[in-house]
């Protein structure tokens, strides 16, 4: 109830009716702290010299009125609502103060910090591509998105050799939000990938989008955990001015393959090579194989992880031949790779970024390059590439996803091929199919998206560095085919490197 309300109450109380059979008048004497009301008097006129007073009976009764009462100016209001007013006075000015140091502090923190409000800083590890060919795209997504800061931190030189054991060891420490990793160490870092998003980029989205090789590399139980950016593998170099002297055409089969190596070979009197027409059957001087020879037991249906059957027996013979047998190709031969760019190889087995060093060791070379030969009624290729993936100890992994996604897109791949393009001959084959038109007919790389949609990987990718899965598996393959080659029994051979390979899988969560 409100004071008026209460005051009303008090003078209706007041202004109770008296009754006029009462012979006198309440009592309202008002309080002490205020003056008597005047008292009304009832005066009678004199017809004579005395005074008449009227009798009780008579038919004349004088009213006598009421006093008027008196409302006072100030009515002190009860005791209780002031406690009350106080109380929320003293709330009101409480929720002032805090508010203003919130205010305060909430502005000063961040200039004694140095940092903006609600600034993300994401660190990006990359391998191959200099800050210059990102700085461009970065600064692009940062206009829209002006609280994020990439800080991309290119890994180059020998930092390359034990870039995937420093990169293990600054996740696990949380100092990395985006990374680059390589298609085949998805098991080595299953337990540090976060699963792409589905408002990202959903599985659906994911099939159509990439090549049938990522969607097997970069599967686990969560989801798919990487978007990759670019697609390589292994395509056949080979010498135009060496074909065109012998009038030959670049081969399509293995069978081809062989007969022009052969053919192709040149020796001098005593019978060393001068012109090598392939180079394969071993493993000291063979740059990639490991991937050739991967290639090849993948083309004839071998167990890989297991490679007892007949079927890999085959196909590491009809590779060690070419030493053996053809001899078109020797261990005291240089590296095929410069090899080949001495112009003393007709025919080379390399990935796309193998062209920048061939044309740094002989620019006017004159070479081309075609898909790999195939078995009849056979089509795969290799595929070896990076990818970018996301730490699940980020604490910005929403960000970190966000920006991948912006990096992923059709027109963010093309800018990205254009800065690198300018930077050295080309830029990395793009990997999404929907792209491939783009490139298929280009001098350097269209080989590579001819093939991409036939390509399969596995664990025994040169030049990775890992220094784990691919390299450990890779030594077991060496140990056999050296083996093999010196003579020894190819069954027991083979066994030995079975056992060996498939505990490698085992350590890395595959058996």
């Amino acid at each position: 109830m409100t004071d008026t309300q209460n005051n009303t109450g008090n003078l209706n109380d007041f202004f109770a009716k008296v009754d006029p059979q009462t012979e006198s008048a309440p009592n309202l004497t008002p309080p002490v702290d205020y003056p008597p009301p005047p008292i009304n008097q009832v005066v009678v006129e004199k017809t004579n010299t005395e005074s008449v007073t009227p009798s009780p009976a008579s038919d004349f009764s004088p009213t006598v009125a009421a006093p008027a009462p008196v409302i006072p100016e100030n009515p002190e209001p009860p005791a209780n609502k002031i406690a009350i007013k106080k109380t929320l006075l003293v709330f009101a000015v409480a929720l002032f103060l805090i508010g203003i140091i919130v205010l305060f502090f909430g502005s000063l923190l961040p200039k004694l910090t140095g940092k903006k409000e609600n600034e993300v800083t994401l660190t990006y590890w990359g391998l191959w591509e200099p800050a210059a060919t990102l700085s461009g795209i970065i600064e692009e997504y940062q206009k829209s998105h002006p609280k994020v800061k990439i800080n991309y931190v290119q890994n180059l030189g020998e930092s390359t050799k034990n870039y995937r054991q420093r990169l293990r060891a600054a996740l696990d420490r949380g100092e990395i939000d985006i990374f680059r990793f390589h298609n085949t160490w998805t098991p080595m870092f299953r337990d540090l990938l976060s699963p792409v998003p589905a408002n990202v980029m959903d599985a659906a989205t994911f099939e159509r989008t990439y090549y049938p090789v990522a969607r097997t590399d970069l599967k686990l139980a969560n989801g798919y955990v990487g978007l990759p950016l670019m697609m390589d593998g292994l395509a056949l170099y080979y010498n135009e001015d060496i074909f065109a002297t012998a009038g030959k055409l670049p081969p399509k089969t293995w069978e081809e393959f062989r007969q022009l190596a052969v053919e192709l070979t040149v020796r001098d009197s005593t019978g060393k090579i001068q012109t090598a027409g392939a180079a394969l059957g071993t493993t000291n001087n063979v740059d990639h194989w490991s991937e050739i020879l991967g290639l090849m037991l993948l083309q004839n249906n071998a167990d890989l992880a297991n490679p007892t059957d007949n079927f890999a027996a085959d196909a590491i013979s009809f590779y060690l031949k070419f030493v053996s047998d053809h001899r078109v190709w020797d261990s005291s031969l240089p590296p095929s790779t410069y090899s080949f760019a001495s112009g003393r190889l007709a025919m080379y087995f390399g990935p796309s970024w193998r062209v920048f060093d061939i044309k740094t060791l002989n620019p006017g070379l004159k070479f081309k390059i075609i898909p790999v030969p195939q078995l009849s009624g056979v089509d795969l290729a290799w595929a070896s590439y990076w990818v970018e993936g996301v730490s699940n100890k980020s604490a910005h992994a929403k960000e970190a996803w966000d920006f991948l996604q912006f990096l992923a897109t059709k027109e963010t791949i093309a800018k990205l091929y254009q800065n690198q393009s300018q930077l050295r001959l080309f830029g990395e084959p793009y990997s999404r199919t929907d792209m491939a038109d783009l490139l298929r007919n280009e001098l350097y790389v269209g080989a590579y998206i001819q093939q991409a949609v036939k390509a399969k990987s596995w664990y025994l990718c040169a030049r990775t560095y890992d220094n784990g899965i691919n390299d450990e598996i890779i030594k077991y393959y060496e140990d056999a085919v050296n083996a093999i080659g010196r003579g020894e029994n190819s069954q027991s051979s083979l066994a030995t490197a079975a056992m060996g390979i498939n505990q490698v899988l085992a350590k890395y969560g595959l058996k």
